[in-house]
């Protein structure tokens, strides 16, 4: 850029001042009046832990098998049940189930029906906007895709499940996020007392099993009795030899004594397999909230605007320029 370049480029900016600044203050203006007039995304927090008899063996560190009903964890969801649990809050199966809850105190409406409203209310003017899904299968379907962004489940250090849910309705904030902790607390009942009712339905099959090989040996051993009984000259009585049918049976009876126990053990899970599910921080006004600052908005604004106004008072200058050395460089 020629020493000539820059000062007509430095004097043109001068003319120009006031249409710059002039620019750069409507555009520090537009943009502070839209961050003023966007709303508030309230942040609904809560905490959520199972609480479990006291009993139960707190030896167990594996939280997978906690939530699997292998083990128990008297205070906390399990550490690698966590990825389960976080899984489980995070699959569309319990989106779509919080989706088509309806909420009595938002005028009876399934929860995908007030985020497509929401959604609708607050798009931009020229964007297009959701349609309203007749059917419930798309109702739910759009429901978890908009849920998907806005919950934020996770575990801290101490193995307790937090909930973040964003929304810029504060009182749809604190109804959804107690929606979620319903459906994600039935949905962990569940699959303890399934895996529990699992466990207790093989060990009784397992004892009918053992009892039935037992009385097998009992059979075998009368048949034996029966076609091997001889009576010798001096009336006494023989027998062919049982002893390893009775080992076998000996065996199978250790087998069913350990069965036995392992069938009550699955039993008492069975009976105290489902936790309560308790709320420590409930999802409750006031929230914390993000709200776009007008001042940093402006600032961001002007100084925008500033520059794009200079660019094109210069533009002129420096395209003209460039021209003149592309004729100069092919002739």
């Amino acid at each position: 850029m020629s020493t000539q370049l820059k000062k007509e480029i430095v004097l043109q900016l001068f003319r120009k001042r006031i249409l710059i600044l002039s620019v750069g203050l409507f555009a520090g203006m537009v943009m502070c009046i839209y961050a003023v007039t966007q709303p508030k995304v309230y942040i609904a927090k809560a905490t959520v832990f199972p609480l479990n008899n006291t009993n139960e063996s707190s030896s167990a560190t594996n939280a997978i098998t906690s939530l699997l009903g292998l083990s128990e964890m008297p205070k906390s969801f399990s550490a690698e049940a966590s990825i389960n649990i976080i899984e489980l809050a995070k699959s569309r199966n319990a989106r779509e189930a919080v989706a088509m809850q309806r909420i009595p105190a938002l005028q009876n409406k399934r929860v995908a029906e007030l985020l497509i409203e929401l959604h609708n209310q607050q798009k931009l003017f020229f964007l297009p906007g959701i349609k309203m899904p007749q059917a419930d299968a798309d109702l739910a379907a759009k429901g978890a895709e908009l849920l998907e962004d806005a919950l934020v489940p996770k575990l801290n250090k101490n193995g307790i499940l937090e909930i973040a849910f964003t929304c810029t309705n504060e009182k749809m904030a604190e109804k959804v996020t107690y929606a979620f902790i319903e459906k994600i607390a039935g949905f962990y009942k569940e699959l303890r007392i399934k895996k529990a009712l699992l466990d207790y339905n093989f060990m009784v099959s397992k004892v009918d099993s053992l009892d039935n090989v037992l009385q097998s040996f009992d059979a075998k051993v009368v048949g034996i009795s029966n076609r091997s009984l001889f009576v010798a000259p001096e009336k006494l009585q023989y027998q062919l030899p049982k002893e390893n049918v009775s080992n076998e049976k000996a065996r199978v009876m250790q087998q069913r004594a350990a069965s036995v126990t392992n069938r009550e053990d699955a039993l008492w899970r069975l009976q105290k397999a489902t936790p309560i599910i308790e709320i420590l921080d409930k999802p409750t006004p006031p929230f914390d909230f993000n709200k776009p600052s007008a001042i940093l908005f402006g600032m961001i604004g002007f100084l925008t605007g500033m520059l794009l106004a200079a660019g094109f008072a210069i533009s002129g200058l420096v395209f003209g320029s460039i021209r003149s050395e592309v004729k100069t460089y092919l002739q």
